[in-house]
Order: structure tokens, then C-alpha cells, then sequence
């Protein structure tokens, strides 16, 4: 498995999909009006699995910023 994910990673991967700087996403921007669409975030979240999340599309979908996104993403310590 890959390394766990972080914040600044999410957010790497994500502003790397729109071309842009990761610090011009805010964590509060809604990452549709953003220009993300459904096809990428599909591609966000099959490489966040290699990574050991668990999340699914509507999750995700359903409030598209990174302050939403990182409680649903963020590393879960094993049982």
C-alpha cells in the first residue's frame, strides 16, 4: 500500500487535475466551480483507494471542498 494520505497531498492531487497551484485551491472552494467534474473525481478516488481510503463518490460529490473531503479521506488508525 502507499503512503497514507494528507491534507497537502489531497490537495496537491487535486490542484495538479485543474492547473493550478495547490495554494490557490482555499479549503472552503467548491472544487466544481472549480473546474473538477465527476470524471476526475472518479480518478481522485481510485488513486486515494491505492492509498487506503475507503470513501465513495457521493461522499464526496455531496460537498466538494477540502475541508469536507480530509474527515472522509484522512488515515483511520487500525483497530
Amino acid at each position: 500500500m502507499a503512503q497514507p494520505l494528507t491534507y497537502d497531498l489531497i490537495r496537491a492531487q487535486v490542484a495538479e487535475l485543474l492547473y493550478l497551484e495547490p495554494a490557490e485551491l482555499g479549503d472552503t472552494d467548491n472544487l466544481f466551480d472549480a473546474g473538477l467534474d465527476s470524471v476526475r473525481l472518479i480518478g481522485l478516488i481510485e488513486r486515494w483507494k491505492s492509498h487506503g481510503a475507503t470513501v465513495g463518490f457521493v461522499d464526496l460529490a455531496e460537498a466538494p471542498t477540502l475541508t469536507a473531503w480530509w474527515p472522509l479521506l484522512a488515515p483511520r488508525p487500525a483497530p
